[in-house]
């Protein structure tokens, strides 16, 4: 592996909270373009080890570094700026603002301005642009609507849209898919494959593996904190150490 291809390095990163070690020396790499599937059991670390990577936590021990610098002990909203930014499974949007209003204070974020050099325009019109991006209809009075009257697979794209305002280097989308129908998952592949090409690394903790087979080319599994196995998705999941973290849950592929 090219080490300047190496966009994120995880090394021993630990948590416990009393007396339960909710991740435990997890260690990885990401490389610029990566679409890496963390997965897991319920209770396995996966949200833990999101909030240590981008700080909403702090470690007990361990680092993390990106592009090089360790920003283990760096507040969230630094990390954020450098540009590893995540979505959230309870979706937090300002409620009684229209869908495309939510992305505006992100854009007036000192990343936002940094990145766009002073050319990033009506900021109403790249809003707009950013939610036609996630999928919502240009022409249609979605963007329009109240955030909080949006349903679940709208309020998912606006959090995806939120993440692209702060034009990122990597996101880490935590359960994405979660909530979500068959015909709406299905809508989103074609996003997270189209954010793939363009350059975006991404991180992405799921429970639906059929899905996110299909888009990641790495996946790496939890258990009790631990990390059990990493490498290829059909190999991975083809591990006796694998299988029995999931008796009882569906991973056939």
């Amino acid at each position: 592996m090219d080490r300047e291809d190496i966009i994120l390095e995880v090394n021993r990163l630990s948590k416990s909270f009393g007396g339960v070690r909710a991740v435990h020396d997890v260690g990885f790499e990401l490389r610029k373009g990566d679409i890496l599937g963390v997965i897991g059991p319920n209770g396995s670390g996966k949200t833990t080890l999101v909030n240590l990577i981008t700080g909403f936590v702090k470690k007990d021990s361990g680092e993390v570094l990106f592009e090089g610098t360790d920003i283990s002990k760096w507040p969230a909203h630094r990390i954020a700026d450098a540009g590893l930014v995540r979505t959230f499974q309870v979706m937090r949007p300002y409620h009684s603002l229209p869908a495309y209003k939510n992305l505006i204070p992100t854009l007036y974020s000192p990343r936002s301005r940094r990145t766009a050099e002073g050319k990033l325009g009506d900021r109403d019109a790249v809003a707009i642009d950013l939610l036609e991006e996630v999928g919502f209809e240009r022409d249609a009075y979605v963007p329009y609507k109240m955030a909080g009257a949006l349903p679940l697979g709208y309020l998912k794209r606006l959090e995806l849209a939120r993440c692209l305002a702060m034009n990122p280097e990597i996101i880490i989308c935590d359960e994405v898919f979660s909530g979500l129908s068959m015909a709406e998952i299905t809508s989103m592949l074609p996003l997270i494959e189209k954010l793939q090409m363009a350059g975006r690394t991404l991180i992405m903790i799921e429970h639906r593996l059929r899905e996110l087979f299909q888009v990641a080319n790495r996946v790496m599994v939890l258990n009790f904190g631990v990390k059990i196995a990493e490498g290829e998705p059909e190999k991975v999941m083809q591990q006796e150490e694998v299988r029995k973290a999931y008796l009882g849950e569906e991973f056939e592929l």
